[in-house]
């Protein structure tokens, strides 16, 4: 019995310690049930290139967030639960090395790991722990995956129309394809339901017209008009605090190299052995 009250007091503070990190705008992570499994840092392919994020990874959640100060602040809070994850394996690439994709229902990205070994470790866990959900019976597998977004630094045109980007002619991403398109072929607004139910988000002008042919089907199946297709006189409330300020970057530095930016990690922590419920 002791032993299990030590067990649930360690685990509570460690939730509050990270629920506590992203201060009030980050939403409670203390939940009946819930086990902090691990943490560290990760690389994540962002706009602008790899930029570092924390990682906790809990028995039925994956959370991220930005770092502002190093184990005591940080902010926009990313939760996705476990079910709905999908690990990709990837080979190293010129600027990213030990990484793999996740995919989510509302975002897809590219991490990577200070090393092969904590790779492997992560990758592991999650794939675990997600079986374990599955297996409880008590969640279902994602069945639909956001698209990753092209770096910026991959086309210097719109990859819908080819005008060339300049300082004037910013990049955008549409988030139904995930191409660099530019503003005037960015225009439009839709409501992609598996990355949210009611946002309004920035699409392509392509996919605007195949989501409004989609939509008017479905709206025709069901006997009614209410499309959720919009043009650009809508209001853009879909992106997160991060993705706003993505879109409002210039392109990245090509000279930051990885090297540099690894030596900012910090290792992964496992915390399960700590975390094992004690048999009584």
């Amino acid at each position: 019995m002791a032993n299990q009250l030590m067990f649930t007091q360690d685990n509570q503070d460690r939730i509050h310690a990270v629920e506590n990190s992203f201060g009030p705008k980050g939403k409670p992570l203390s939940k009946p049930g819930r086990v902090l499994i691990g943490e560290g840092r990760l690389m994540k392919l962002s706009r602008r290139g790899p930029q570092p994020k924390v990682f906790f990874l809990f028995n039925d959640v994956l959370v991220y967030g930005s770092i502002i100060l190093n184990g005591r602040w940080n902010k926009n809070q990313k939760i996705f639960p476990l079910e709905d994850i999908q690990l990709e394996d990837l080979e190293d690439s010129v600027t990213m090395r030990n990484q793999w994709l996740i995919r989510t229902p509302c975002k897809s990205f590219y991490v990577a790991a200070v090393s092969y070994e904590e790779k492997r470790a992560w990758m592991e866990h999650i794939e675990d722990w997600r079986s374990r959900l599955l297996q409880s019976g008590g969640c279902r597998p994602g069945s639909t995956f956001a698209v990753t977004w092209i770096p910026d630094h991959a086309s210097a045109v719109c990859m819908r129309c080819a005008d060339k980007f300049t300082m004037a002619q910013r990049r955008h991403h549409c988030r139904n394809c995930g191409f660099v398109v530019c503003g005037a072929c960015s225009k439009k607004r839709a409501v992609i339901q598996h990355i949210h139910p009611t946002k309004w988000l920035r699409v392509c002008t392509t996919c605007h017209s195949s989501l409004d042919a989609k939509t008017q089907e479905m709206s025709r199946q069901r006997g009614n008009s209410t499309g959720k297709i919009g043009s650009d006189e809508d209001e853009v409330e879909g992106s997160s605090e991060e993705e706003e300020a993505e879109e409002q970057m210039e392109d990245h530095d090509p000279s930051r190299w990885m090297e540099t930016l690894m030596d900012s990690l910090s290792p992964y922590v496992y915390l399960k052995p700590h975390h094992l419920r004690p048999q009584t």
